[in-house]
């Protein structure tokens, strides 16, 4: 290359803008970049792009910034949270032979943990515009990264799972049927978590409330989430309310959390106010964030960056709070960003690679909405490949359709399925719990008790004696 970003192919020079154009031009093909305008404008210029992406010094992410350092903290906190010595082993490569470096034996578990704190998002989303789908599939299944509050969350050979009871009413008596039903399927290791379809304070804690309720009651070495705003959920806390973990949607651009209403200082109040509850047995991960490409372009706040780069730099934020759980909700946004089950399913791949590369429990809400040109047998592949890279954890809603948000998801049988053809286990603490309430009449089969567990039927005759009644 004569020049950063030019490159001369045969006879023909191709120039990019900046670094972030090189990204853009670079990124597989989705609608949301094209709708954005920064996407390549042939299949010839992405390869292109690529090849020249590839000749970057991986250092040059650390001199030019995507976003100015001066207007958005996201920089700032990558920028001067950078580990020069953890960088290091890395620091001559370019992207292209990072790339070969990841795939390579030298690139092990361990080498891997050591690494990460001196990457920057910026570097881990240019790497994976290299690769392959089975390249991220075979980094991320090195990545090897655990979590924990009641239980252990993301050991190597575990997959687990998001109870999602989500009602459109917030009725009490269909949110117990859906945890039990769930429950009865193996599913909530990772976290009972509920979507409140009235969204404020007074009704977060009476949800907060009942789903302690039921932790207690049982004995659950699992921990709970009303996916609320950060701001509702420090108040739940100063009310007293049984709070497990703090729930915030972040993006990766100062101007995409303010429109959602936060900044770093107030997840850093959220966090530490979880914290002094002490409410962990395990371990002190108290935090869950959720991400998806198209929300910093959708908040008009991507600075002309892919869809994609913006995504990994969400990741920053997430990492600096130490979550128990990160979750990208890849198809939820809709085709006017991801358009049909093969974007969906390279957006799915590339989030969880770089958030396990660095250093994320990474999970993935593999979902689709009704007008995407995507369907079920989209995402049992997505599911099945990213079991296979090591996935941390899924969602389980009654019957794959979350009827409060209205979108297509995984079902509590999915995690079944996953588990059971990949030989994948649930959290050890959570396995040997479905084991004593005899959930599962074989563990090693995954393979549920064909009748009720005595254990549950009070709370089954008094879920249908309420609705009955009412």
């Amino acid at each position: 290359m004569s020049h950063p970003y030019r490159y001369q192919l045969g006879t023909r020079t191709w120039s990019f803008r900046n670094l972030g154009d090189v990204l853009a031009k670079a990124t597989p093909a989705r609608s949301g970049d094209r709708l954005a305008g920064v996407a390549a404008s042939s299949a010839e210029e992405r390869v292109v792009a690529q090849m020249c992406l590839a000749e970057i010094p991986l250092k040059r992410f650390l001199n030019e910034a995507l976003v100015p350092y001066e207007s958005d903290e996201i920089t700032r906190l990558i920028l001067d949270g950078h580990d020069a010595g953890a960088f290091a082993p890395v620091a001559h490569l370019t992207v292209g032979d990072f790339r070969n470096w990841l795939l390579s034996d030298h690139a092990t578990p361990s080498v891997l943990k050591a690494l990460r704190p001196g990457l920057t998002p910026e570097m881990v989303a240019a790497v994976s515009k290299l690769m392959r789908n089975q390249d991220l599939i075979l980094v991320a299944r090195k990545c090897e990264v655990a979590s924990g509050f009641r239980n252990t969350i993301g050991l190597p050979g575990h997959l687990s799972t998001r109870l999602q009871p989500n009602h459109p009413t917030d009725d009490v008596a269909g949110i117990a049927a859906s945890i039990l039903d769930g429950l009865l399927y193996g599913n909530g290791d990772a976290v009972i978590g509920i979507n409140p379809a009235t969204d404020n304070v007074s009704q977060s804690v009476k949800l907060m409330q009942l789903m302690d309720e039921v932790i207690q009651k049982y004995e659950i070495p699992t921990q709970s989430c009303v996916l609320t705003h950060v701001t509702n959920t420090l108040e739940a806390i100063e009310q007293g309310a049984p709070v497990d973990l703090v729930f915030q949607s972040i993006g990766g651009t100062e101007a995409t959390n303010r429109s959602f209403g936060f900044d770093l200082a107030t997840l850093r109040e959220a966090h530490d106010a979880a914290l002094s509850l002490n409410r962990g047995t395990v371990g002190k991960n108290v935090m869950y964030f959720e991400t998806g490409q198209g929300s910093a372009l959708s908040a008009n706040a991507h600075h002309g960056l892919d869809q994609q780069t913006c995504e990994v730099r969400a990741y920053a934020v997430a990492r600096k709070f130490n979550p128990l759980l990160v979750n990208t909700v890849v198809g939820f946004i809709g085709p006017e960003y991801l358009f049909d089950g093969k974007e969906i399913i390279r957006a799915g791949l590339e989030d969880h690679f770089c958030g396990k590369l660095l250093g994320l429990p990474m999970g993935c809400d593999i979902c689709y909405t009704n007008h995407a040109e995507a369907d079920q047998n989209d995402m049992d592949n997505l599911l099945t490949l990213l079991g296979v890279a090591g996935c941390t954890f899924i969602m389980g809603i009654p019957g794959s359709d979350d009827i409060m948000p209205n979108y297509q998801t995984t079902s509590f049988h999915d995690a079944l399925y996953a588990r059971r053809v990949l030989g994948l286990r649930p959290a050890p603490e959570f396995e040997q719990w479905l084991t004593r309430m005899r959930i599962f009449e074989d563990a090693e089969r995954f393979e549920p008790n064909a009748a009720l567990p005595d254990a549950f039927g009070p709370a089954l005759k008094a879920i249908t004696g309420r609705a009955d009644h009412e």
